[in-house]
């Protein structure tokens, strides 16, 4: 299912589920997407699902909708795609469109193993609290941008250390086999995709205490030094041995 990742000047608000034909964007409370600032219209614009494909268009808003830096009136969307409104940035994140890209990729031989980041609802943090995600945020909507929370991203000084640059060492992935093999991978995202979609996916997760492993997709689980995983997370550890998707990879620290 297509989804936005809403942010405010880098940081995270919140994420919607595009689970509806027809979503509207803008000021008023009855919006499907309600974000209070004066710089967006009452009714600023909306999002149109059509099948697997969506579109943006502006509503006759007073200070326009962009897309990619770019205003639009209506706009067929596609996986990666940045909404801009007002100092609001809506990225549209499209799992099916990304599992073609990430086949696509693999087939030619792409140069290293790493596939666009899928974003969860469980996995990502709130960042204006810093709260940490937990396993009862599974499957929920994180709330959806309010004016307090708005407004405590507007004010906000000095935004604090994202998970990401909290973890001090570098860490890596090296293909072990393949027509991939020898080649390395650094993890500096906060969320790394890896594998096969409709076969087998899991994410590296870069957080302040270390790397974690977790299952995303596939009827069987990752292995990591000959045993498989389970439904919870693997911290990960220097020199591991990962399994997926018919690929070998290790994990070190530098």
């Amino acid at each position: 299912m297509a989804k936005l990742i809403i942010t405010l000047d880098g940081q995270l608000l919140s994420e919607f589920e595009l689970d509806k034909e027809r979503i509207t964007i803008g000021r008023k409370p009855d919006n499907d997407i309600p974000i209070d600032n004066l710089a967006i219209s009452g009714k600023h614009a909306a999002i149109t699902i059509f099948h697997n494909d969506a579109f943006v268009e502006d509503l006759g808003s007073t200070n326009g909708t962009l897309v990619n830096s770019q205003p639009i009136t209506k706009h067929a969307l596609h996986h990666g795609d940045e909404i801009e409104i007002g100092r609001y940035r809506l990225k549209y994140v499209n799992v099916e469109e990304l599992g073609s890209k990430i086949i696509e990729a693999h087939e030619k031989g792409a140069q290293d193993f790493e596939k666009t980041m899928i974003l969860r609802p469980n996995q990502i943090p709130t960042m204006l609290s810093g709260e940490k995600p937990t396993s009862d945020m599974m499957s929920h909507t994180i709330p959806l941008v309010t004016p307090e929370t708005a407004r405590q991203a507007e004010t906000a000084a000095e935004p604090g250390p994202t998970p990401a640059e909290a973890v001090e060492s570098h860490a890596v992935i090296q293909i072990l086999n393949g027509p991939n093999a020898g080649k390395e991978l650094e993890l500096t995202k906060a969320l790394t995709s890896l594998g096969k979609p409709g076969v087998q996916v899991a994410v590296i997760t870069r957080r302040p205490h270390g790397f974690f492993l977790t299952h995303v997709q596939g009827d069987h689980y990752p292995i990591v030094n000959g045993q498989a995983l389970d439904a919870h997370p693997r911290q990960l550890e220097d020199h591991d041995v990962i399994e997926l998707a018919g690929v070998k990879m290790e994990f070190y620290l530098k």
